[in-house]
């Protein structure tokens, strides 16, 4: 008996369960037709709006976190494979073995240490911060649900009050359900009104309380990961004081075109070599592209009066093939001028000036095209004239000791290896 009366019960509540959904569709459905009114609230569903936004930010913020943690780990372990790689290649017989497997040691807890910190006082607060968000979702929706019962029960109330015949125990009930679901409504209500603007409002602290945490904690892990890089460079260099004599010297990419400068003068000479059997070049015909003047640009009036008349100007390898524009800019380069776009000559720099490097290392010019370098040279980088002269890793300048004393880019300039130097402007 005690069976059926529980089966009862429970097949009930689910028919009363089953007819509360029919009664709310029915209502939800009147009101998106107009044909019945909604009790509308928008202070409340501005707080709604608001928690959405705080949860969409803590979601992502977590998530955020979770990422930063997981390349926090990945870090730990590369370091402490580099480490162990060191403690490897590090001979029993070198000065600093014991220091240099302590470092390792420290440097691997104290990227423990960090992580640790971090999932304590980041995400372990970051998952109770939007662990109460669930539960306030959930609450929402179910004061949703109330709110379209009253509708319902008050909407019953007032067809029963102003039907043509009157059934007063029909209003009773109906008055009965009206009050009753009021009061389930306006509870859950209040407790919403109170708890959604307070929620918004803590988002601050939370977020000052999180990001600080982080920055604390990182800027100590540096602070101590600076230390012990420090003492790890110091052992080194007690390494290297000891085997001085086999330091590694940087050097260049290999040059794989012709050089340069060679391959100009060959052009440049083959282009003066007068045919055999003639002592002078005879003057070329009238109307050939060797009689067609070139362009001549000059760093003042008084140098182009006092120029040899008739002299031109050394061509590129491919001048006759290029545009006159270009043409141009490559004379400008050969007579160590340019003009900005006002006309004004810039005599500071060299043409077609680009960028400064530094050069970090010294390095020895193997051949004449290239600049001699030594650590500390200030280099202005300027474009190759030909682009296909250019080889993968080489960059052409002139030093700026150099082009300040004589501004003469054919005496100055030459190539160098980039991976010699480092940028500076």
């Amino acid at each position: 008996m005690a069976e059926m009366g529980s089966k009862g019960v429970t097949a009930g509540k689910i028919a009363s369960n089953v007819q509360k959904k029919l009664t709310r569709a029915q209502e939800k459905v009147l009101q998106k037709l107009g044909k019945a009114d909604e009790t509308k609230d928008e202070q409340f569903e501005q707080c709604v709006q608001n928690f959405n936004k705080q949860l969409n930010e803590g979601t992502r913020l977590q998530k955020d976190l979770r990422t930063y943690l997981a390349s926090v780990k990945a870090m730990h372990e590369a370091s402490k494979k580099l480490n162990e790689c060191l403690q490897e290649v590090y001979e029993p017989d070198w000065p600093g073995r014991d220091e240099a497997n302590k470092i390792a040691e420290n440097n691997d807890l104290l990227w423990m240490d960090y992580h640790q910190k971090l999932v304590d006082q980041a995400l372990l607060t970051m998952d109770t911060y939007l662990g109460q968000f669930p539960d306030i979702k959930s609450r929402i929706a179910k004061r949703g649900r109330k709110l379209v019962d009253y509708d319902s029960a008050r909407h019953h109330y007032e067809s029963l009050q102003t039907a043509k015949k009157k059934d007063d125990a029909k209003i009773a009930k109906a008055e009965e359900e009206l009050v009753k679901a009021q009061k389930v409504f306006e509870e859950m209500n209040v407790d919403l009104q109170e708890e959604l603007p307070s929620l918004w409002n803590s988002r601050v602290g939370f977020y000052v309380n999180t990001f600080q945490s982080i920055a604390g904690l990182e800027e100590n892990f540096h602070k101590e990961m600076s230390k012990l890089n420090q003492n790890l460079n110091d052992v080194l260099v007690s390494l290297e004081k000891q085997h001085g004599s086999n330091a590694f010297t940087v050097k260049a990419q290999p040059r794989k075109k012709t050089k340069l400068f060679s391959r100009l003068r060959r052009k440049k000479n083959s282009d003066n070599t007068p045919a055999k059997g003639n002592k002078s070049p005879s003057p070329p015909p009238d109307g050939s592209p060797a009689a067609t003047p070139e362009i001549r640009v000059n760093h003042e009036p008084e140098l182009a009066s006092s120029a040899t008349p008739g002299a031109a100007l050394p061509k590129s390898p491919s001048q006759s093939s290029l545009p006159a524009v270009v043409v141009e800019t490559f004379s400008a380069a050969v007579n160590g001028t340019v003009e900005s776009s006002s006309g004004a000559a810039r005599l500071d720099l060299p043409p077609g000036f680009m960028f400064k490097v530094q050069a970090q290392h010294d390095y020895t010019a193997t051949d004449t095209d290239e600049l001699q370098l030594q650590a500390g040279d200030v280099v202005l980088v300027i474009p190759f004239q030909n682009p296909e002269e250019q080889d993968e890793g080489w960059l052409m300048g002139v030093k700026e000791s150099d082009w300040n004393q004589h501004k003469e880019l054919e005496k100055c300039r030459g190539v160098f290896p980039e991976n010699f130097t480092e940028r500076v402007q």
